[in-house]
């Protein structure tokens, strides 16, 4: 079963795969941005056509969540804010009940060979073989957890480095490994807590991804830290790998908010 079924030009519909950690009677965002990022490359596709050079690659997506999304039929709207053949700015939103629910700004580039200057000094997280498996049922319910696949070397509550795939599609249509990778990213503010989720909630209102190349199709690698200020602002930041080595950058904002 996908996360998503396709039911009109625009719209779909969740499945049970969707469930959220907070409230189980809604949806985990993270299939819902993936779901945004499917929606952008298909637009763009549609535009463009898939000739080499010419299928421009998401490079940052920033989602704004705004608000919750129950385990229900949703619609999509792509608009080109800033159109170009090399570089794009595109938005769309995800839509429940006549009500935007997550907005997403993305750019998308032309790549070209730079080979000859290509180098970080972001080192390769140990890979998925050589990272302890994990279950994160024990921690957070719902049936995108349930869904996900989990290895994992936390070295204190806060900061871990884990690998993340899923055996679910993101939707019932061909997709990329880019958006599915895009579906698991908000995973990451949950799978190195500071604190007991049932003492403290500390859920983000939005996510920010650059990638500086695709991900290939398989493990995501998550290198994540969770910051609590003292001002009930959090803050979870990631950096993203394949089993090729670093892809780009993860940021979450979050407000910290003890209930026990």
């Amino acid at each position: 079963m996908a996360y998503f079924e396709r039911t009109g030009p625009s719209t779909f519909r969740a499945t049970e795969h969707t469930g959220g950690a907070w409230t189980l009677d809604e949806q985990h965002i993270a299939p819902a941005l993936g779901l945004l990022a499917h929606v952008v490359e298909r637009d763009r596709d549609h535009r463009h056509g898939k000739e080499p050079g010419q299928a421009l690659p998401l490079c940052r997506l920033s989602f704004d969540i705004l608000g919750v999304l129950p385990i229900e039929d949703v619609d999509t709207e792509v608009k080109v804010v800033r159109p170009g053949r090399s570089i794009e700015l595109v938005e769309a939103r995800l839509i429940h009940g006549g009500r935007p629910a997550v907005v997403l700004r993305a750019w998308l580039m032309q790549t070209r060979d730079t080979t000859v200057v290509a180098g970080t000094p972001t080192q390769p997280l140990p890979g998925p073989a050589h990272t302890p498996e994990w279950d994160p049922t024990t921690v957070w319910p719902g049936g995108f957890i349930k869904s996900a696949h989990l290895r994992r070397q936390q070295q204190e509550p806060g900061r871990a480095h884990f690998w993340v795939r899923t055996d679910e599609p993101l939707v019932d249509e061909p997709f990329s490994p880019t958006a599915a990778a895009i579906g698991l990213l908000d995973i990451a503010n949950g799978m190195t807590v500071r604190e007991d989720p049932q003492k403290v909630a500390f859920p983000n209102l939005d996510l920010t991804a650059h990638l500086t190349r695709a991900p290939r199709p398989g493990w995501v690698g998550f290198d994540t830290s969770v910051t609590f200020g003292d001002n009930g602002i959090g803050l979870t930041s990631t950096v993203l790998h394949d089993e090729d080595g670093p892809i780009g950058t993860l940021n979450q904002i979050l407000t910290v908010r003890p209930t026990a």
